[in-house]
């Protein structure tokens, strides 16, 4: 199959060769025609296989099919939950939309509100937003949702997460008189998601995506065991150093550790920029910038960059700090190996960290090998999780016998 396959306006067609897409993925295969029909969608798809063009395309082509009559608010309104995510996929869609004389807005916080006022008051038909401050702008009368017709929510799992469930429903009921939802995400599990799905969505198409394998993250996963902070960090530069190692990024688990690392890899001779929840959204663009022109080849970040950052040939993925549940250790790891490329997934894993070490092996449904540096070989053992302890079988006292008659 191919992109004309869908009787995409030419334009789109122009563009999309234009970007190198030759050919669409297994999730576009199944969402853009049913998205191309008005129908509600909610799909899973493995990260790196393609899911924005799934709804962006119906999105732009349902635009160019029924183009408005006079100036006004969004018409499509995609939601995301962070600002580098929402950042992507607007530079995403201004791409495929070239020529087409449409305004593509974007809403996210960090940023000064002078300027995304000022957009509201103009004509928008595309708006990319995360949902706090957008719910600053609806609660002001700054944005009108009535004129939403395709509201699209992108990473659900990670909205709910993020605690923007309520924010989410409330922009979705005020866009009421919209024609199509389309929910994506990454996960399903718990099922969160599917209760989200049924409060926005009208009946929606089920779709979901195992990739075949030229679309899957082919990910080297392993660990070294460290026996103390001074070795992870020996270990940690050890690695950065290798060749091979082209473009990191380290996870962490809080901001004090990303500025704290930082600062000791710079004395070890290591240039990094970093990124954390607390920044400007000036300075985390910055960061980003420098990343991915190469001006550095390590990005430290905390967990707030493991759904937001879409960077092509992130050849390694380090878990510094182990993270606190399996499900955000494969949002992680899938920063690399994106569509269909190699990728590389270290975690450097002292004794505290087996416990969720093993939660991880069950949840990929695969062991993570160990391997040995053999200038920083470990020297102790690793630590056994330890397991739940059996209740003691009580026993009963005997029932006293009753006397003979």
């Amino acid at each position: 199959m191919q992109f004309e396959d869908f009787q995409l306006d030419p334009s789109l067609l122009i563009n999309l060769k234009a970007m190198g897409h030759n050919a669409p993925t297994t999730i576009q295969r199944e969402t853009i025609p049913l998205a191309m029909n008005q129908q509600d969608v909610l799909a899973r798809a493995p990260t790196g296989t393609g899911k924005t063009a799934s709804f962006l395309l119906p999105a732009l082509q349902h635009l160019i099919d029924f183009p408005r009559h006079r100036a006004g608010q969004a018409r499509v309104l995609i939601l995301t939950p962070t600002r580098e995510l929402a950042s992507q996929i607007h530079r995403y869609a201004c791409h495929l939309a070239t020529g087409l004389d449409l305004d593509i807005a974007i809403i996210t916080g960090g940023v000064p509100y002078g300027p995304q006022e000022a957009a509201l008051k103009g004509n928008v038909d595309i708006l990319v937003a995360t949902p706090g401050r957008l719910m600053e702008y609806l609660d002001k009368n700054l944005f009108d949702a009535q004129l939403v017709e395709v509201l699209v929510i992108d990473e659900a799992d990670r909205m709910l997460d993020m605690g923007f469930s309520q924010a989410v429903q409330t922009i979705a009921i005020e866009a009421q008189g919209r024609k199509q939802g389309m929910l994506f995400s990454a996960t399903l599990e718990g099922g969160g998601v599917a209760r989200f799905a049924r409060e926005l969505l009208n009946e929606p198409v089920f779709i979901d995506v195992e990739a075949p394998r030229s679309e899957k993250a082919k990910i080297h996963q392993w660990i070294h065991l460290a026996d103390d902070k001074a070795h992870k960090f020996a270990l940690l530069c050890h690695l950065l150093r290798q060749e091979e190692v082209k473009r990191a990024i380290v996870f962490v688990k809080t901001r004090d550790v990303v500025a704290s690392l930082e600062g000791q890899l710079q004395q070890a001779g290591i240039a990094c920029a970093f990124m954390r929840g607390d920044m400007e959204q000036k300075k985390r663009f910055q960061a980003l910038g420098r990343f991915t022109k190469g001006e550095v080849n390590v990005l430290l970040a905390t967990d707030v960059a493991a759904r937001g950052i879409d960077i092509d040939d992130i050849t390694h993925v380090i878990n510094y700090d182990m993270p606190r549940s399996a499900d955000t250790y494969v949002h992680r790891i899938g920063r690399t190996g994106r569509a269909g490329a190699k990728g590389t997934a270290i975690s450097l894993v002292e004794a505290h960290d087996m416990r969720v070490v093993g939660k991880i092996e069950r949840y990929i449904e695969m062991p993570l090998k160990r391997r040995i540096i053999e200038e920083l070989r470990p020297k102790h053992k690793e630590a056994k999780v330890p397991g739940k302890k059996k209740a003691k079988d009580v026993k009963k006292p005997k029932k006293p016998k009753k006397p003979k008659k």
